[in-house]
């Protein structure tokens, strides 16, 4: 028999790559999301548009048992969206509801297993002021004290999935995502996130000139590419650990030395020019000894390898976007 999968934000980055890995493992996918996919055709067998925070829309989509629900959608967008301060009402409200509405409907039609996509935004910020060693272990979640709402949301939300498990018998799983980064991914409009705003940047400069970074650029973090992401995500869904646990790259970089490396693979002459900006903590890095232990897996790809990919991405679609304005 068939199996089938429900993927909540289905119309977004990570979303969309895991609807095509569920797709090629033979499943008949059902996505939802606000929106359609902005850079690909959905290969969901069924894709419906929607609002998740309205419960009786929730209740439409989750019209039978799943075998596999994946819930990544959220508000959410990288440092110039998150911190800035401005929409720290609409990121708690809009994500809470959402999650509190897919659980219920998900518990109410006996769906066992979910798995919920937390964010290591969620870790406590003292542990995160020297850049060269920040403690993202796990258990260094308490006591808390997230960065952003957008932190503080998604470690309630946790919490959720979990006491889902203890009160109900039900086998959600939470993962704690660290800087997720490919192509068909957000790359203007002020949600991006760092990768894909270092790559647009420097594929629109021209030769001589500079690329603005913020902050004195010696902010660490580590990302992790998105097909990476996606083989984390099902490996935990499909095992006997619930979490919360690190998905995430331990190859930590500062923000300057990731506008280098892009940089370096346009292969063109252009400086850094460091301004204020929004900026997050000072260092996050993935610790990933738990899901070593207990899922017998850690991402292993080269983040060079992923930004050449990225870039040449981004820059087709800068290219595309000047082309069509000269049409």
């Amino acid at each position: 028999m068939t199996k089938t999968a429900l993927v909540c934000g289905a119309g977004g980055f990570i979303g969309g790559h895991l609807v095509k890995r569920l797709k090629k493992e033979g499943f008949w996918v059902r996505g939802v999301d606000l929106k359609f996919h902005e850079y690909c055709e959905t290969e969901a067998d069924d894709f419906v548009i929607g609002d998740l925070r309205d419960q009786q829309f929730v209740r439409s989509v989750i019209d039978r048992r799943f075998d596999e629900v994946y819930q990544l959608a959220a508000d959410m967008g990288g440092a110039g969206y998150i911190f800035t301060g401005e929409n720290d009402a609409d990121i708690m409200h809009n994500s809470a509801t959402i999650n509190l509405n897919v659980l219920d409907a998900c518990h109410k039609r006996t769906i066992k297993r979910v798995f919920y996509s937390s964010s290591a935004c969620m870790y406590p910020e003292h542990n995160q002021l020297d850049p060269d060693n920040p403690n993202c272990a796990e258990d260094s979640a308490y006591p808390a004290n997230p960065d952003s709402e957008y932190g503080w949301e998604k470690l309630f939300s946790e919490r959720l999935y979990l006491a889902y498990n203890r009160n109900y018998g039900m086998q959600n799983r939470v993962a704690r995502y660290h800087n997720i980064f490919g192509p068909e991914g957000t790359w203007d409009g002020g949600k991006e996130k760092a990768p894909a705003a270092m790559s647009r940047k420097v594929a629109m400069a021209a030769d001589g000139g500079k690329i603005e970074v913020w902050g004195d650029g010696k902010q660490t973090r580590s990302f992790l590419y998105v097909d990476e992401c996606v083989e984390g995500t099902i490996r935990l869904l499909r095992s006997e650990f619930e979490g919360p646990v690190n998905i995430g790259s331990e190859e930590m970089v500062s923000i300057n030395q990731l506008a280098q490396m892009v940089i370096d693979l346009s292969e063109k002459d252009i400086g850094i020019e460091n301004i204020p900006g929004p900026l997050g903590v000072r260092g996050r890095n993935s610790d990933n000894r738990l899901i070593r232990d207990r899922l017998g897996w850690e991402p292993s790809q080269a983040l060079i390898d992923g930004m050449s990919v990225t870039y040449d991405w981004i820059k087709g679609q800068v290219d595309k976007k000047h082309n069509q304005k000269k049409a």
